[in-house]
């Protein structure tokens, strides 16, 4: 077959004085598995390697009949063949397309598609190209994300074939633009104006956006209506967004823009939607040592303080008893529309366990306890639901008892008593255990009236007094009269007379 085409190749064309580097032009005539055969007037065989012609997916980009430049690489390679370069023969076409737009000073677009020392690779029409990274932009650029991956215009700086070199700039093209357009701003650009932007750069307090010429900074507080830890919550470095201009200083050329001013205000009427006692479902969206916040609906979110999150504890560690992002469900205890804060309750959405006692103390029952602590005022013992009872001194006994006495009890005794009062809104409740026993003191102004005669049985005698029991269960004490000595023995039967109550005795005479 090659010796057909050499015959023919011979008979068709006239002798030519060819250079290697030389361009060529041809057509494909045959393809085979390692060869594509070119028509370019020579009289020997001339071929390009198959695998100048294939995609990155390894298909075939030309076919029979196809006029195609290339590149003479070698006259002979042994076999009788000329071998052709359509890969140099592009990058030729390239160079002079290059050398073209360096002289006439136009742009040429390219995409970035990675780093290098000192700037960046730029990929301009499958030829590698450098950028560096001073001329990324009119002012310095630490991150350049946003512009990654983009079709982006440029300008050929430096032109070097035999280095394979081209250096191009990005600054260049948009300072003409920024230069044509810095003197527009200030009729063009106002307060309350919409305008289009790509984010340039993020950091902790906001987003730089470039507007067209101008950048303007993107506060993380007027990226978004709800609580957000960074600008990358929200947006990202080449984003292009629609913003309103809420500042603009004509004097410095400074702009402030708004993303979440593009939205309606959630706080608009959030009195009607969200009124005092209304319970809710909401997200938890951060965590304090003071409490947690409740996102209750995009951009609204709402204080639990960590007293308002379980009725009988205090001083609890929210961290340990709330997750991030869980679901709960909460009150509205106040919103302060001025301070744009709304107070949140979780505990307010179960039943008050006070209001068990309160139901408790009508039925006058007797409730069982545990001691937890004793002091010089009186017993805190703990209830049923964590909650804690005060049984103050002077509730222990009908009988006057000094704190010695005390003494008797110990923490983690079980102990009896009636619930005196519920305090709901202070969170205390008052017990009583000498209100589980009648009062004497009743008892006895029911059998007896002042300057009575009691009879009474002696049954102790001490060194000033003496100690008498009237029956009934009632327990008397007089003092000893030193004239009448022979008259106080045991088991004696006496006579007393009831005279008056002072200080909460009952004096005899």
């Amino acid at each position: 077959m090659l010796k057909k085409f050499n015959k023919i190749f011979k008979k068709i064309y006239d002798k030519k004085t060819i250079k290697t580097g030389s361009l060529l032009k041809g057509y494909i005539i045959y393809i085979n598995k390692e060869f594509v055969y070119i028509d370019t007037g020579l009289k020997s065989i001339s071929a390009v390697s198959i695998n100048e012609f294939k995609d990155k997916k390894n298909s075939l980009i030309v076919k029979l009949g196809d006029k195609i430049n290339v590149i003479l690489e070698t006259v002979d390679n042994g076999f009788g063949i000329t071998m052709l370069s359509y890969e140099k023969a592009k990058q030729n076409q390239e160079w002079l397309f290059f050398k073209n737009v360096l002289k006439n000073s136009t742009n040429i677009y390219g995409i970035i598609n990675g780093k290098t020392k000192g700037g960046f690779n730029v990929n301009l029409n499958n030829v590698k190209a450098f950028l560096p990274g001073s001329l990324v932009d009119l002012k310095p650029v630490k991150d350049i994300k946003y512009l990654e991956g983009k079709k982006l215009k440029f300008k050929i700086i430096k032109l070097d074939k035999k280095r394979n070199n081209i250096v191009v700039s990005r600054k260049a093209t948009i300072k003409l633009i920024y230069n044509y357009k810095i003197k527009k701003p200030i009729k063009i650009i106002k307060e309350g104006l919409n305008v289009k932007g790509i984010v340039k750069n993020l950091t902790d307090y906001g987003a730089f956006i470039d507007i067209g010429g101008l950048d303007g900074l993107l506060h993380i507080t007027d990226i978004s209506w709800k609580r957000i830890n960074h600008p990358s919550d929200i947006i990202n470095i080449g984003d292009e967004i629609f913003l309103k201009i809420i500042k603009f200083d004509k004097l410095h050329r400074r702009v402030s823009l708004g993303l979440k001013q593009r939205i309606i205000d959630p706080w608009n009427n959030i009195m009607k939607r969200y009124p005092k006692g209304f319970i809710t479902k909401g997200r938890i969206s951060n965590l304090t040592n003071y409490g947690c916040f409740v996102e209750i609906e995009d951009g609204i979110e709402g204080l639990v303080h960590t007293s308002e999150m379980v009725w009988n504890k205090k001083n609890i560690n929210s961290f340990k008893i709330i997750k991030i992002n869980k679901k709960i469900k909460v009150m509205i205890l106040n919103i302060d529309i001025k301070r744009r804060r709304i107070s949140l309750g979780i505990k307010q959405c179960k039943i008050n366990p006070w209001k068990k006692f309160l139901i408790i103390k009508k039925k006058k029952k007797i409730i069982k306890g545990i001691i937890k602590s004793i002091t010089d005022f009186g017993i805190f013992v703990g209830l049923f639901g964590g909650i804690d009872g005060l049984i103050h001194l002077t509730d222990i006994s009908w009988k006057l008892l000094q704190k010695k006495k005390l003494n008797k009890y110990y923490q983690g005794y079980l102990i009896k008593g009636i619930i005196l009062n519920v305090d709901i809104e202070n969170e205390k409740i008052s017990l009583g255990i000498k209100q589980i026993h009648k009062n004497q003191f009743n008892i006895f102004f029911n059998i007896y009236k002042k300057n009575n005669f009691i009879y009474g049985k002696i049954i102790l005698i001490k060194k000033k007094k003496i100690k008498i029991n009237l029956g009934n269960n009632l327990i008397i004490f007089i003092k000893k009269n030193k004239n009448k000595l022979n008259l106080f023995k045991i088991n004696k039967i006496i006579k007393v007379k009831f005279i008056e109550i002072k200080n909460n005795k009952i004096i005899f005479f």
